[in-house]
């Protein structure tokens, strides 16, 4: 992997840093490991796992959160590049209730689709088609853009993130 996930004290996620980041971070006791993955890392007197997940000793106060911005790219992160009415591969958008309907442009009604069903849906109504959606999209929390954006994301990092598409049932880390 290329980066670690950063925890704050309550297990908050705050960002991701690179891999050397994170080792200096545990080795100068700011941070502790997590979960890490197989690797070690190796200097001339000492051997650190390679960690995935760390989390800060000490509580540092986020100012301010903001809302995951609607893009292109986070929809499709967020349905996991999955079209939400056929599965198959998602390279668009689509407003469920299209904007030319009343539809308005955001996270409740925005999904990615297939290039596909995109285009056969056009602008109608899911009840109009006799498509329907298995579950309600939603604004992804902001945790999760700490890690928008990143190509490679460890999979240990998700039961931190709380979000899994749609649903916001979170897993508690053991304490």
């Amino acid at each position: 992997m290329s980066g670690a996930l950063v925890l704050n004290a309550t297990y908050e996620p705050l960002c991701v840093v690179p891999l050397r980041r994170a080792v200096v971070l545990v080795l100068a006791e700011k941070a502790v490991i997590v979960e890490a993955g197989a690797e070690v890392m190796h200097s001339e007197r000492t051997s650190v796992q390679v960690p995935t997940v760390v989390r800060l000793s000490h509580y540092v106060r986020v100012p301010y959160r903001r809302e995951v911005p609607l893009t292109r790219r986070a929809v499709l992160d967020r349905d996991a590049h999955a079209c939400v009415y056929c599965g198959h591969r998602a390279d668009t958008i689509d407003h469920v209730r299209p904007r030319s309907r009343g539809g308005q442009h955001g996270w409740t009604n925005v999904v990615a689709a297939c290039a596909r069903c995109n285009h056969r849906k056009g602008d109608r109504l899911l009840s109009e088609l006799g498509w329907h959606l298995a579950v309600n999209p939603a604004q992804p929390p902001a945790t999760v853009a700490v890690v928008m954006g990143w190509a490679k994301r460890d999979p240990a990092w998700q039961r931190y993130l709380a979000w899994d598409g749609f649903s916001r049932d979170a897993i508690a880390p053991a304490v």
